[in-house]
């Protein structure tokens, strides 16, 4: 009996090794465009100004819940419970995906400061800041389908001429607001990985205003480096957030095609998504090396890191472009 229950435990665990596994491979890139004529086809509407960018929003949030294993983050069994790469994955993917929301709310579907928000759009986004790792009362994957349902309903009012109530706004600003949040999250994350190896840095937060004042004596010097358990999580959160943003930059490159033109940077945001698309490369790797940044072996983070930086650099300079008239 106990051989039988052995034999049984064994075949258990090499299961779940294999579903593990295949639970453990990211998504690939896909065309936005033809997500959106599926969507277009599937609902019966004609593709109008932010159409591509509001159908790849509810492309992530339904990949982050349809890919191999579904949502992993909140998993309380094995061999979910065991992965820890996807679920910093997922968490990047769900950090750009709750940014654009919030976006959609605030600018892109408001015509000026003083117009109301739009009503399905007040539904979607805090569904997608509900908490990320809660597995039942409500579970996560529950309050992101609520989510996604809305900007269902908010897609169908846009693309309906009789529906006026429903817009997307392709104007400068609005897109100058959402790279201003993609530009802050990219500084950060490039110095999380950079910090896989130790850096020193000093406390620049009152750095250029002789005026300015914090709440409390900042450290001077300090020496940062990630945790070693942690560094591979913080990779797969980058590859996770170059992942969503890829496809985010793909769509706006649709739907702001004649201000982007007009401003003569269409080429500016193609070179910021080439940088981006460079972070998805295949990693060959078994596992995400740490070596020193001139030692023997490679450092996973240093590459990523670099990616990262040259491509929040070109969001600066787009930026600049976006703001002269």
């Amino acid at each position: 009996m106990s051989r039988i229950i052995a034999y049984g435990l064994a075949a258990y665990l090499l299961l779940a090794l294999i579903v593990g596994v295949w639970w453990s491979r990211e998504p690939d890139l896909v065309d936005v465009n033809e997500f959106a004529n599926e969507v277009a086809k599937r609902e019966n509407r004609d593709p109008v100004t932010g159409f591509v960018t509001t159908t790849t929003l509810i492309y992530l949030a339904e990949t982050l819940l349809d890919k191999p294993g579904g949502y992993l983050t909140n998993d309380l069994l094995p061999p979910g419970v065991w992965l820890d790469n996807i679920p910093s994955w997922e968490y990047g993917v769900l950090v750009q995906l709750r940014d654009l929301a919030r976006v959609f709310r605030k600018e892109l579907s408001r015509s000026q400061s003083q117009s109301t928000e739009d009503v399905d759009l007040t539904l979607a986004e805090p569904q997608f800041h509900f908490d990320n790792d809660s597995w039942a009362i409500p579970a996560s994957e529950s309050e992101y389908r609520r989510g996604i349902k809305a900007m269902y309903k908010y897609l169908t009012r846009l693309s309906d001429p009789t529906q006026p109530g429903a817009q997307f706004y392709a104007r400068a600003d609005n897109l100058g607001s959402w790279l201003s949040e993609v530009e802050n999250r990219l500084g950060s994350l490039s110095r999380r990985l950079s910090e896989s190896v130790g850096r020193a840095q000093l406390d620049l937060g009152l750095a250029g205003d002789s005026s300015a004042e914090q709440s409390t004596l900042g450290e001077g010097l300090q020496e940062r480096k990630t945790p070693w358990l942690q560094i591979d999580n913080v990779f797969y959160e980058a590859r996770g957030t170059t992942w969503a943003l890829v496809h985010i930059l793909r769509a706006i490159e649709q739907d702001f095609n004649n201000v982007l033109i007009d401003k003569n940077a269409l080429v500016s945001l193609r070179q910021i998504t080439m940088e981006l698309e460079a972070t998805q490369q295949m990693v060959w790797s078994p596992m995400i090396l740490n070596g020193n940044g001139f030692g023997l072996l490679a450092n996973h983070s240093l590459a990523m890191s670099s990616y990262i930086s040259r491509a929040s650099a070109a969001i600066i300079d787009l930026r600049n472009l976006l703001q002269r008239g």
